[in-house]
C-alpha cells in the first residue's frame, strides 16, 4: 500500500492478483448494497465465484479444485475482498475456502470429500463451521451438542449460534460432544449436509454490522449423521480445532488489514477534497498526522502478515503467531476504523459512506475466531511454557 514494496509476491501472483480484483470490481462491489439489504450474497455470487475458480483452490484437481498448495494466492483473495470494503463477503468467501473446506480435506473420509469438495469448489454447496452455542463461545469445552453413537451413525442433538454462512449453508462442520464425561477428549467434529432431516436454520441475525453476511443460529434434533461424516478419529476434534484455529486466525488478520487499508484509503481521497475554513482538511496539520500514524501502522501490520503467510507456506505458523496476529490486527481495523470516521465528521455516521460501514462491520472482528482476550491467553502460554 502506498508505495510499500511487497517482495512476497511474484510476477504470477499479481497477474492472479488483477484477475481477482477485475472480478470483484465486477462481480461483488455493484451488490454489495443489495446483499447488505437482503442480509446475505447471493447464490449466484457464489456459483460465479466457483465457476472463475476462485473458491477451494487448494482442493485437489480430481475433487475440482486446482491444487494450488502456496498460500499466498488464498491470501491475495482474502486481501483483494478487503480492499473493496465489501465486508461481508471479505468473511463469507475465504471462511467457506480456507477454513472449512480443510476440515474435510485433512480429515474428511474418501466417500465424504467426493460428496462435498467439488460442490464446494463449484459453488453449489456452501460451507459453514459451527462451534459456538448460546452458553459457550471461546470455552469451546463447554458445548453440550450432542452426538450418541447409534452404532453405524450418530444421533446429533444441540444449537449452535452466530455461525457465519449459516443461513445459506449446504454442509457444516459441527463440533459435537461424543463423550460428555470426558471434557476435551470427548470433542468430535461431524459433517452435517442441508438433506439430513431434523438440521434447520433459524433466520439472520439483525446485526450491528456485517449486513451481508448471513449469521444465523443452526438447530440440530435428532439427526441421523452417518459414522463415513465423522472428520478424523472420535474424541479428537478439539486437537483438530486447535491445529486448524491457526490458519483461520490469519485470515481474520489478513482481512483485517486489507479492511484497515480500505478505510484509510477512502479517507485520504475524503480529505484532499473536503474543505473547512476555507482550505482542504488534508492541509492541517492533525489530519496529516493521523494519515501518517494510521499508514505507518498498516505498512507495519501487512509486512507482518506477509511474513506469517510465508511462515504457513514452510510449516511454521503456530498458534502464539496466528494469536499474535489476529489481536495485533483486529485491534489496528478498529483503531483505524475509529480515527477514519472522526475524519470523516458527520458523514463518516452516515451509512451511505463506506467508512461508517467499516466500522460497523470491524467491531466483530475482536469478538469471533477466538475473541482477543483469549488471543492474550493463548500468547502468555508459548511465553510462560
Amino acid at each position: 500500500m502506498f508505495g510499500l514494496p511487497r517482495t512476497l509476491y511474484t510476477e504470477e501472483h499479481e497477474l492472479f492478483r488483477q484477475s481477482v480484483r477485475d472480478f470483484i470490481a465486477k462481480e461483488v462491489s455493484p451488490y454489495n448494497k443489495e446483499w447488505e439489504q437482503n442480509k446475505m450474497v447471493s447464490r449466484e455470487s457464489w456459483k460465479k465465484f466457483g465457476e472463475n475458480g476462485f473458491l477451494g483452490i487448494q482442493a485437489p484437481e480430481s475433487l475440482g479444485g486446482m491444487n494450488i498448495q502456496d498460500f499466498r494466492f488464498n491470501a491475495i483473495l482474502i486481501e483483494e475482498l478487503g480492499l473493496s470494503g465489501c465486508s461481508g463477503p471479505a468473511i463469507g468467501y475465504p471462511l467457506h475456502s480456507d477454513i472449512v473446506m480443510p476440515y474435510i480435506l485433512h480429515y474428511g473420509t474418501e466417500s465424504a470429500q467426493s460428496k462435498y469438495i467439488p460442490k464446494m469448489v463449484s459453488g453449489d454447496f456452501i460451507g459453514a463451521i459451527a462451534m459456538t452455542e448460546p452458553g459457550a463461545g471461546s470455552d469451546l469445552q463447554g458445548i453440550l451438542t450432542s452426538a450418541v453413537d447409534q452404532g453405524d451413525h450418530y444421533l446429533v442433538n444441540g444449537t449452535k449460534t452466530f455461525i457465519t454462512n449459516g443461513y445459506l449453508s449446504d454442509v457444516v462442520v459441527v463440533a459435537v460432544k461424543t463423550d460428555p464425561n470426558k471434557g476435551a477428549k470427548g470433542i468430535s467434529l461431524l459433517i452435517i449436509d442441508k438433506d439430513m432431516k431434523g438440521f434447520t436454520r433459524g433466520k439472520p441475525f439483525q446485526k450491528v454490522g456485517l449486513h451481508a453476511q448471513d449469521t444465523c443460529e443452526l438447530f440440530f434434533e435428532d439427526v441421523i449423521v452417518p459414522k463415513e461424516n465423522l472428520l478424523g478419529n472420535e474424541g479428537e476434534g478439539f486437537k483438530y480445532l486447535m491445529t486448524e484455529l491457526a490458519q483461520e486466525r490469519l485470515v481474520v488478520s489478513l482481512a483485517a488489514v486489507a479492511l484497515g487499508e480500505y478505510m484509510l484509503e477512502a479517507t485520504v481521497d475524503y480529505v484532499k477534497t473536503r474543505k473547512a475554513f476555507k482550505k482542504s482538511l488534508s492541509e492541517f496539520q492533525n489530519t496529516r498526522f493521523k494519515l501518517a500514524e494510521m499508514t505507518a501502522a498498516l505498512e507495519q501490520g501487512r509486512i507482518y502478515c506477509d511474513h506469517l503467510v510465508q511462515l504457513h507456506n514452510q510449516g511454521l505458523l503456530d498458534s502464539a503467531m496466528a494469536s499474535a496476529a489476529k489481536y495485533n490486527m483486529t485491534e489496528l481495523q478498529c483503531k483505524v476504523a475509529d480515527e477514519c470516521v472522526q475524519l470523516h465528521g458527520g458523514y463518516g455516521y452516515m451509512w451511505d459512506y463506506g467508512v461508517a460501514r467499516a466500522y460497523a462491520d470491524a467491531r466483530v472482528q475482536r469478538i469471533y475466531a477466538g475473541t482477543n482476550e483469549i488471543m492474550k491467553e493463548l500468547i502468555a502460554r508459548k511465553i510462560l511454557k
